[in-house]
């Protein structure tokens, strides 16, 4: 259908407020790629960018090749779902669906067609005849789409789309979007904060912090090899524990210190380390909570922890301890804790936790980065 590139893209509000900066991306045809970030980060004004409801201030805008920065948004030849619907209320979920046709003079036999086509994708057959104060959330939203897919549009534009559902309507969406795409076969830019839309749904995924992308790439090569501390920090749930530790080097081997437990490191990242002649320094170490173990005391990689909140979650625990003077997350299968335990841990409760140096994530304490990427 359509490649999107951007290239050098500025968005600049009264001349002083820079809301998106320096942004380039290679979207490829029929790729789902997603904009994900915290609020303000600049994923949405990005995306009304390549939807023409914004001006670019500087940098350049292209479709299938095309330079758009001055067309209209009419003339490029996408649709947009936003986040609260926008039907028309006194129209029928049909005649929402077919009215971008009817402006565009298209037969009624065309119009017909491509709206049932649409509804039968969405399983909304059934629904439209009715007004959107008749429909559900979930159902709004399927109409919302649909008003997009009867246009065949190059580019699909998805703005948040499910902020307004409930958690189990959002997982349903989810998978019908899933769905979607495999079969209307086009380019899909997704925007949400929610970053297990962006890991579920993207074929890539831009997270952004500032107006800049931090980072992209697969959702797995984002969850296993973050950027820089800010990427560790927002991929995951619960997000990564983050503790001040040391890199040490002794005898043409490196671990890493955390107060008084010695954490060895895999060959190949020692490899890395010898290839980037890493010094010796002062850390952020960086571990996800369901890559801690619990461990013996007197053990040489055990770190103490006190307990502060034990919540059970069913089929696991987590656990909030304070360690190294920090507050950490601990996901423990329920099935892996101690018979005494199996109830939970008790406020004030002492306990001793390691974890392999393999999913060790360690980043420079001023810059930020992660200091086993040679960039």
């Amino acid at each position: 259908m359509a490649r999107v590139t951007l290239k050098n893209i500025k968005k600049v509000y009264d001349h002083e407020v820079t809301a998106v900066q320096d942004f380039n991306l290679d979207i490829a045809d029929k790729e789902f790629v997603v904009f994900v970030g915290p609020s303000g980060c600049g994923k949405s004004t990005t995306l009304r960018m390549i939807a023409g409801l914004e001006e670019i201030t500087e940098g350049e805008l292209y479709i299938e090749d095309k330079l758009v920065n001055t067309i209209a948004p009419k003339d490029r030849d996408i649709a947009m779902v936003f986040q609260n619907y926008a039907l028309y209320p006194h129209m029928t979920a049909y005649e929402n669906m077919a009215f971008s046709l009817k402006l565009r003079k298209k037969k009624k036999e065309e119009i017909d067609a491509r709206v049932k086509a649409a509804a039968e994708i969405l399983n909304i057959t059934e629904l439209l005849k009715r007004k959107p104060k008749q429909l559900s959330g979930g159902q709004r939203q399927r109409v919302a789409i649909g008003r997009a897919i009867v246009r065949n549009p190059k580019v699909f534009l998805m703005d948040e789309p499910l902020s307004n559902l409930d958690a189990k309507l959002r997982n349903q969406m989810r998978a019908e979007i899933i769905k979607l795409s495999q079969r209307i076969d086009t380019t899909f830019i997704y925007v949400t904060h929610d970053q297990t839309e962006a890991m579920t749904l993207g074929n890539r995924i831009v997270v952004m912090e500032g107006g800049l992308i931090q980072q992209t790439g697969t959702p797995q090569e984002v969850f296993e090899h973050p950027a820089n501390i800010f990427v560790a920090g927002f991929i995951g749930t619960p997000q990564m524990n983050f503790f001040d530790a040391f890199l040490e080097y002794d005898t043409d081997r490196y671990s890493i210190r955390l107060d008084d437990a010695v954490i060895g490191l895999p060959e190949p990242m020692q490899n890395k380390l010898r290839e980037n002649i890493q010094k010796p320094c002062g850390i952020s170490l960086g571990i996800r909570p369901e890559y801690i173990m619990l461990a013996k005391a007197g053990n040489t990689d055990a770190v103490r922890a006190t307990v502060d909140v034990s919540e059970m979650m069913g089929s696991e625990t987590f656990v909030h301890v304070n360690a190294c003077a920090k507050d950490c997350v601990i996901r423990i299968a329920t099935i892996d804790l101690p018979i005494d335990k199996k109830q939970g841990f008790a406020i004030g409760d002492e306990l001793y936790f390691t974890f392999s140096g393999a999913f060790a994530h360690m980043f420079d304490r001023d810059s930020g980065k992660n200091i086993l990427s040679s960039s």
